[in-house]
């Protein structure tokens, strides 16, 4: 199968947690379409890692945490100055939390969770929206999951954080919807990433039971509908929700 290329020429992209998995994928398939690229990870390793892997391109790579205002600030202002203006953003880093029931569910570690998967969220949008309101021109997309729509047992605070991305797309898509900027979010179901690594066995079986397909989803059939949701293609749609789920979703 052929994939398609969205044409991304002249565009700038910045995609969170892109060091690795999902939002590698991402990156990768937007750099195809001929998008300049800077990557947002806490990981500095992983970010030298990633800028390697992108032939004849060398994506500009900022490590910062997405859940703290000032870094998330500074690194917009980073970015404008050396990579250019921000055409898209793609919100892909979070965190799965551990694995127990609500009433064991440590306070911290759900603050922890919400911080990065939602907060973080929030904060991203919050400091680009004001550049790409300027230009009259964005394209978000927000990483949410099917556990945003469904609630998986044990997995609380993801769970309700990524319901909150969903929300959260909701709502500024309306307030931009008259602006040239168009904000979505995708809802895959598990996608076998390092992310399993912070699950127990048990959760991975149960998320695998859900899918009809009978399979985990893969990073790049991910980053195929990001790619049209971050195009120039996707211009009627915002405030949307889109599945990847192998069947899972059942509204």
């Amino acid at each position: 199968m052929v994939a398609t290329h969205y044409a991304f020429a002249g565009r700038h992209a910045v995609v969170t947690g892109g060091a690795a998995g999902i939002g590698l994928a991402i990156a990768h398939r937007l750099a195809q379409g001929g998008a300049s690229l800077t990557l947002w990870d806490r990981d500095e390793r992983a970010l030298l890692e990633a800028k390697t892997a992108f032939a004849g391109l060398s994506p500009t790579t900022i490590a910062l945490d997405v859940s703290n205002a000032i870094e998330v600030d500074a690194g917009i202002e980073k970015t404008r100055k050396e990579g250019g203006e921000v055409d898209i953003l793609v919100t892909s880093a979070g965190i799965t939390g551990i694995n127990a029931p609500v009433c064991d569910y440590p306070v911290e570690e759900w603050d922890r969770v919400m911080a990065i998967n939602l907060r973080g969220v929030f904060l991203c949008c919050k400091a680009v929206v004001p550049h790409m309101q300027h230009k009259g021109y964005g394209r978000i997309v927000n990483v949410a999951s099917i556990a945003g729509k469904e609630g998986n047992p044990n997995a609380s605070a993801y769970s309700a954080s990524k319901a909150g991305v969903i929300a959260l797309t909701k709502s500024l898509g309306k307030e931009l919807a008259l602006s040239g900027v168009t904000v979505n979010c995708v809802t895959p179901a598990a996608v076998q990433t390092g992310m399993f690594a912070q699950m127990t066995q048990q959760h991975i079986d149960y998320m695998l039971s859900k899918i009809p397909m009978n399979r985990f989803g893969q990073a790049d059939e991910i980053a195929a509908l990001v790619a049209w949701l971050a195009s120039d293609d996707c211009s009627f749609s915002t405030g949307a929700v889109f599945d990847a789920s192998g069947g899972r979703a059942t509204y």
